[in-house]
């Protein structure tokens, strides 16, 4: 075993690791509140829908690839390989819209209660259950054809037509139904994206304009930053992270496309990148769902 694929190994049982502990431990904050009769926030199912999603990215993702890099190849089946990367899939859409529809439902939250956004805001709470819903079918309908194009090389199977990716293969792009498809799962992702943004950032704004209003009270009365500069700076970090992490999970798919035959270090790269963001995320969220900061 080569030193990279060493390191590398290293690398994704700590993370996966610390991610999968970091998302239980927030599910089990939801139980505990649950039990003790705290008093659910509206957008705790979108956190609850995340959080899922972020484990089974690393299950699906993060287990496969510690053992490729630890050496062990093609241990998976054909039917294996298509549920595995089938659910990553999912899990990986899910968390992206997840955090979409969070961003976007913690905007109307704190928009201004005027006339204007009244009876919308009214509303948004009774849409948040199905949205999750329909992100969850919408992933599942959108992926339906990712077992199509993946299956298992081994026992000297021929990998002309398809990507080595260690542990499984996928199929290369040759015709223009292919390409279709690909632009389509990009599409959503933007789609996504683009939401996120800008709901992060009329956040900002709300939360900028609300701190010049009340910056003198806090000056006088509470000389440490504010909590609209603390929420501020969490959702600059979590909307920060996750197009950081997933833009350069990208990019590395992308160049991994046009490589000819299998490079190692660019798979490891692309996976670790985009595992960074379900390991981190519960850390991220975890002091705003205890039960201590709930009741203080």
């Amino acid at each position: 075993m080569i030193s990279t694929d060493l390191a590398m190994g290293i690398i994704f049982v700590s993370q996966t690791t610390l991610g999968m502990m970091g998302n239980s431990a927030l599910f089990c904050c939801f139980i505990i509140n649950e039990f003790s009769g705290v008093r659910a926030r509206p957008t705790d199912l979108i956190v609850k829908s995340l959080t899922c999603a972020n484990f089974m990215v690393l299950l699906c993702k993060g287990i496969p690839q510690t053992m490729a890099a630890f050496g062990w190849t093609y241990f998976l089946d054909t039917i294996a390989c298509k549920l595995v990367f089938y659910f990553h899939r999912v899990a990986r859409g899910v968390s992206l819209g997840s955090t979409a529809l969070l961003s976007f439902f913690q905007a109307i939250m704190i928009t201004p209660r005027n006339a204007k956004y009244k009876h919308f805001k009214a509303r948004a709470y009774n849409v948040i259950g199905p949205s999750v819903n329909m992100c969850w079918s919408l992933q599942m309908v959108l992926n339906a054809l990712i077992p199509v194009l993946v299956t298992d090389l081994g026992d000297g199977k021929n990998c002309t037509d398809f990507r080595d990716l260690l542990y499984c293969a996928v199929a290369k792009p040759h015709n223009l139904t292919y390409a279709l498809y690909v632009i389509l799962l990009g599409s959503s992702d933007v789609m996504c994206l683009v939401l996120m943004i800008w709901a992060s950032g009329s956040m900002v704004l709300v939360l900028l304009k609300h701190k010049q209003r009340v910056q003198y009270m806090h000056r006088v009365l509470c000389p440490k930053s504010s909590p609209e500069t603390r929420a501020t700076q969490t959702i600059l970090v979590l909307v920060g992270s996750f197009v950081l992490f997933y833009t350069a999970s990208g990019i590395l798919t992308m160049c991994l496309t046009f490589v000819n035959g299998t490079c190692r270090w660019l798979v490891h790269a692309s996976v670790a990148t985009a595992a960074c963001f379900p390991a981190l995320c519960p850390f991220l969220l975890i002091k705003h769902y205890t039960l201590v900061t709930r009741l203080c």
